[in-house]
């Protein structure tokens, strides 16, 4: 039953997303004076709609941890959809303070790519393993996808803000990062969609291969496999013959999802072009004209100064607690061990530049969006492709 009453409220705040997107879209666009008390209606509504979809969130969060008994953030749907509830939360936060629709128009849509994409992975409630049976589990993950969130508000401001500077009408490498950095968006909705459609057709192969600990061992594709495990050996008759064979080390399985999703993200970008005949950028552009530059500036730098902290807790040092409790050992340069730790570093970097030598307006931006690429690297190729301690998140 709670199991059931978690599935509606998630899907609840799924579509109140969606809703307020919209609504955050009507508050922003155009520019007519006597359109001002329009656009505060529609912002009223916005915000309204998605505290309600975050209300019916933080239920999915309780309701599923009631029924689990213990945080649900031991998987990747779990800790994925945590992730988007904690942007919008972050979002909310910020939006109370600054009064931005525009941000809402990124975070929010950012935030439904999230839940969607975690959607694409098992939802089924397992036992948890030995190493994940502490308290640890809750305060290590929850400090660190807070911190994350926080992180990624610093990306959605400064995002507005190249879109709003960047004239996407001339040619030049700061317009092709800004078009690629929608495109990975898109890609991400290429996931979903791959994912989706193999799902609905009920594709399976099943394969034998040798693990990186030279044992045999079996893996179930559900889309067709485009890499091979290490020394694979087809077990379904008339099974997608792989192009290649990777390393044990590479999860196969995992990287042609990655490559599957590629490709519809790609077809799915073009064809978007080819029906609003621009670049996305510019379709972005009239929504943000009503921002103004130095407070998307400051959104941005707040973000980092609060979110940096939270995120070191959860990351580093209370991680490194609880890899000794676990692992006897508080370091092992674990793939995600190591990228927390260059996520660490990228943001220390970016504050010491900003403090003394003044990056800030545009160069910030860039660096604030860069950040959060980092974050999403950590979150979907190495859990989907680099084997490790960590790989439990299925």
């Amino acid at each position: 039953m709670l199991l059931s009453i978690s599935s509606t409220l998630l899907f609840t705040a799924f579509i109140c997303y969606l809703v307020a997107t919209l609504l955050f879209g009507g508050a922003v666009h155009g520019k007519k004076e006597q359109e001002k008390r329009s656009h505060l209606r529609f912002s009223k509504a916005a915000i309204v709609v998605s505290i309600i979809g975050f209300t019916a969130n933080v239920g999915y969060f309780v309701t599923r941890w009631l029924y689990t008994g213990h945080a649900p953030v031991s998987n990747m749907f779990e800790f994925t959809t945590a992730f988007g509830m904690c942007v919008v939360g972050a979002f909310l936060i910020l939006y109370a303070l600054y009064r931005v629709p525009s941000l809402g128009l990124i975070a929010l849509p950012v935030a439904i790519i999230i839940i969607a994409y975690a959607s694409m992975f098992p939802r089924e409630v397992a036992p948890l393993i030995p190493a994940l049976k502490s308290y640890w589990l809750t305060i290590h993950v929850l400090t660190t996808v807070i911190g994350e969130a926080i992180l990624a508000i610093s990306a959605f401001s400064g995002l507005i803000y190249l879109l709003k500077v960047i004239d996407v009408s001339k040619r030049s490498m700061e317009r092709f990062w800004l078009e690629f950095i929608l495109y990975t968006l898109v890609v991400v909705i290429g996931f979903v969609a791959i994912t989706s459609y193999f799902n609905a057709t009920g594709y399976e192969a099943s394969y034998t291969y040798v693990d990186k600990e030279g044992e045999s061992a079996a893996i179930t594709y559900h889309t067709p496999a485009l890499i091979g495990m290490h020394q694979y050996d087809a077990q379904t008759t008339e099974a997608f013959e792989p192009l290649v064979e990777v390393p044990a080390w590479i999860n196969a399985k995992k990287l042609t999802t990655v490559i599957w999703s590629l490709l519809a993200g790609t077809v799915l970008y073009g064809a978007l072009r080819i029906l609003l005949r621009k670049r996305l950028a510019a379709v972005l552009q009239p929504f943000v004209q009503k921002t103004t530059l130095p407070l998307l500036d400051e959104i941005s730098y707040r973000s980092v100064l609060i979110g940096f902290p939270v995120f070191t807790l959860g990351a580093l040092i209370f991680a490194m607690i609880w890899a000794q409790e676990a692992w006897s050992r508080m370091w092992g340069w674990d793939p995600k061990e190591v990228w927390a730790l260059i996520t660490w570093l990228y943001y220390a970097a970016f504050l010491h530049v900003r403090l003394s030598r003044g990056w800030e307006g545009k160069r910030s931006a860039w660096l604030a969006v860069l950040g959060f690429a980092i974050i999403m690297f950590n979150l979907i190729a190495v859990n989907l492709i680099i084997a490790g301690l960590h790989s439990y998140a299925e």
